[in-house]
């Protein structure tokens, strides 16, 4: 059984930074995408960040791009997500996520989530 478990969030002010993590267990970590999504209240929840199974590519939306970063080591099955120049509107819970294949950059192309950690941008 997969688990992930986020960890990272926090209440922060507009323009400061913070890095979310993500412990895999349950699979052999190193052979799957990863990816970050995230939700705000009364939203759906959308794609953020993905990254293939060795860190050769990665994959960002729009709204994220120049300011979030990706990253992964797959020796401790860790997934991050490094966010810069936070603004109030990345408000959202964020949860990692593990692809469908190693590949998996895509926001359908993954299966399962963990629970979350909250993230407040203050204006």
């Amino acid at each position: 059984q997969v688990q992930l478990v986020e960890s990272g969030g926090g209440l922060v002010q507009a323009g400061d930074s913070l890095r979310l993590s993500c412990v895999a267990s349950g699979r052999t970590f190193s052979r799957y995408g990863m990816g970050w999504f995230r939700q705000a209240p009364g939203k759906e929840r959308e794609f953020v960040a993905a990254i293939t199974l060795s860190g050769g590519s990665t994959n960002y939306a729009d709204s994220v791009k120049g300011r979030f970063t990706i990253s992964r080591d797959n020796a401790k099955k860790m997934v991050y997500l490094q966010m810069n120049s936070l603004k109030p509107e990345d408000t959202a819970v964020y949860y990692c996520a593990t692809g469908r294949t190693g590949y998996s950059l895509r926001s359908y192309e993954f299966e399962f989530w963990g629970q979350g950690t909250q993230v407040t941008v203050s204006s």
